[in-house]
């Protein structure tokens, strides 16, 4: 895309889940957002991130909201465990509240751990369901019902993150993987539904990102083997999320954009 303007999403508000670390995903696409005028509405839960290996700094959520506001966006953020049912709609009362009808849903939060065949539980599986699948469907669901009476939502967008599963096997993940192909089945589906209303539903897959989880050696060996020399940072996911939500995206929807640069 040759021509953002700074202001050319101005007013719009978007709702970015999952954006809990600076160098993270979420924060990048917050950014990117806010870039062209967005208002932007984050929600991050801490108690995930301390089990996983980069840890959680207590403060960082509200620094990048934050640094957000510096940037000139109308932001605020929320924490919220989107694996209980009541997540979602709780979400949506509280942008209401503050921002009015949200234009953008960027549904970039995701429960993750690593397990086989034989590592499998029905504890795992259902894990992963409640934030990757339920959680999911549910946001799409908050979202669209603020448009209830509406015959039509201008720069209506729902983007999805998904993951290589479909592209290439990933054995160690079976719980994970399984719930991201659920996630690229709704989009689908979803998107055929919603089109009537101008509402877009769009996933990507963002491929290997650099988020600060890649020891060195495993990096040596994604770089070794991409085709352009590199593997993917934040800013390539949010620089596509950001084209997909904006105006110039109106005709582009159901489909499942794999951002991977070559690998």
């Amino acid at each position: 895309m040759e021509n953002w303007q700074p202001n050319m999403m101005q007013g719009q508000t978007a709702v970015i889940t999952g954006v809990s670390r600076k160098i993270g995903i979420g924060a990048a696409i917050a950014r990117a957002l806010a870039e062209v005028g967005c208002n932007i509405f984050t929600t991050y839960f801490r108690p995930y991130d301390a089990t996983m290996p980069w840890g959680s700094q207590a403060g960082e959520a509200s620094e990048l909201i934050a640094e957000l506001q510096q940037m000139g966006s109308e932001a605020a953020g929320l924490e919220l465990d989107l694996s209980q049912p009541t997540a979602p709609a709780e979400l949506f009362a509280v942008v209401q509240e503050r921002f009015g009808q949200a234009n953008i849903l960027v549904n970039n939060a995701a429960y993750s751990t690593s397990e086989d065949i034989y590592g499998l539980s029905a504890t795992s599986l259902d894990d992963h369901y409640a934030v990757n699948v339920r959680g999911m469907a549910l946001l799409c669901q908050a979202f669209v019902q603020q448009f209830a009476g509406k015959s039509w939502v201008e720069n209506g967008r729902i983007i999805n993150l998904s993951s290589g599963q479909s592209f290439s096997p990933m054995p160690g993940e079976l719980a994970y993987i399984a719930s991201k192909g659920a996630v690229e089945a709704l989009t689908l589906s979803l998107s055929a539904q919603l089109a009537s209303l101008g509402i877009t539903v769009n996933a990507i897959d963002p491929g290997i990102t650099d988020t600060g989880w890649i020891p060195d050696e495993l990096r040596q060996q994604f770089v070794a083997q991409a085709p352009m020399k590199r593997i993917g940072t934040p800013k390539d996911a949010a620089r596509l999320i950001r084209f997909l939500a904006s105006p110039e995206a109106g005709w582009i929807t159901g489909q499942l954009i794999r951002s991977r640069g070559g690998l």
